[in-house]
């Protein structure tokens, strides 16, 4: 049996809704929602009553429209789809002057959010200089909302405190807009980690914009395990259970070589083909309630050293509700930050279900 991937649908949405109740929420839903699914993850958004979505592509903003037809849905990527853009009401972004005025003519009947460039410098207004050349065009724009992201807001031993330092240069900057007379229907920035961070909103701001947290994950390792409740499951089967002789090797390129005799391997159906990274194989497995040591990773299939008690088609959990197999656990051991892990799994390859 192909290795699986599963998500408790009760528990994806009670955590969501737990998540903004405190506030209105910018849902992420990038990278097919972080891989649950754009159609699952909206259609359950939507039934605890959020209605605002961002996304990086074009293609999946439209999708939402389409499960969404009321909702505010704001694109962080530059297009120059504009037709489709307006077709869809998608709300774009003003990532630089230059994309402003390359294709000011084009915009001005669409709804658009200002990008205020963090300290992550990705994209976005460098200043308030440049925020004001736009706003100087404001008669003709439709100009929705301004919005930054926090690079630093999950880096908590980083050095220096960056966060405190881009979250007051931006609500100093947001500050002297609203004095100045400018007003905006969406101000956000916070994601998971700042909004977790503050307990609640910034001053001024109408919404969160929540990714990894609304997927079960925490954005930094001091947060308590109750406070996000994970959903998703990936598991596998022993398919063979193999018995090594002491000093016989397993795997390609000597990988493992067992130690005592006789030892026990269990050959599990999934490995990084199926999206598992070569980190995550650094740290046990769960079979029947009991951790068991990954000893290789192969692309379709993983070596366990195990015991007696275990048999082929016995489940083997690689990620779970459980404390010590949350994606976020591994984010903390250095797997890989949340979405890395998240996003790597292969749905091609993977079973996917909704319990």
């Amino acid at each position: 049996m192909p290795g699986r991937w599963t998500v408790d649908s009760q528990v994806f949405q009670e955590n969501a809704e737990k998540l903004v109740q405190k506030a209105d929420c910018f849902a992420v839903v990038k990278n097919n929602a972080y891989n649950f699914g754009l159609d699952f993850a909206v259609d359950q958004f939507l039934q605890i009553g959020i209605q605002h979505f961002v996304t990086t592509s074009l293609h999946e903003a439209i999708a939402v429209r389409k499960r969404a037809p009321q909702a505010t849905i704001l694109l962080t990527n530059p297009t120059r789809e504009f037709d489709l853009a307006r077709k869809y009401h998608i709300q774009l972004t003003l990532t630089s002057l230059d994309y402003f005025y390359t294709f000011k003519d084009q915009l001005e009947d669409l709804p658009l959010q200002l990008e205020y460039e963090s300290h992550l410098h990705r994209s976005g207004l460098k200043n308030r200089e440049e925020i004001d050349q736009v706003l100087a065009h404001r008669n003709k724009l439709d100009i929705q909302g301004i919005w930054t992201h926090f690079g630093y807001a999950d880096d908590l031993d980083g050095p220096g405190d960056e966060y405190s330092k881009e979250r007051e240069e931006w609500l100093d900057l947001l500050e002297d807009l609203l004095d100045d007379g400018y007003q905006f229907h969406y101000i956000h920035a916070q994601n998971s980690a700042s909004f977790f961070r503050e307990g609640g909103l910034l001053p001024h701001h109408t919404h969160s914009r929540l990714g990894i947290a609304l997927y079960g994950a925490k954005p930094y390792d001091d947060l308590a395990n109750d406070r996000i409740d994970q959903s998703l499951t990936v598991s596998a089967s022993v398919v063979q259970v193999r018995q090594l002789n002491q000093g016989q090797y397993a795997g390609y390129s000597f990988k493992y070589q067992a130690s005592h005799q006789p030892t026990q391997l269990a050959i599990v159906d999934i490995g990084y083909g199926d999206g598992l990274l070569q980190a995550r194989a650094d740290y046990p497995c769960q079979i029947r309630g009991k951790d068991y040591p990954i000893v290789g990773l192969m692309m379709s299939h993983l070596l366990v050293e195990v015991d007696d008690q275990v048999q082929i088609g016995d489940r083997v959990y690689l990620y779970s509700p459980d404390p010590n197999l949350r994606i976020d656990y591994f984010t903390h051991k250095g797997v890989g930050a949340n979405s890395q892990q998240l996003s790597a799994l292969n749905l091609n390859s993977l079973i996917k279900e909704y319990d």
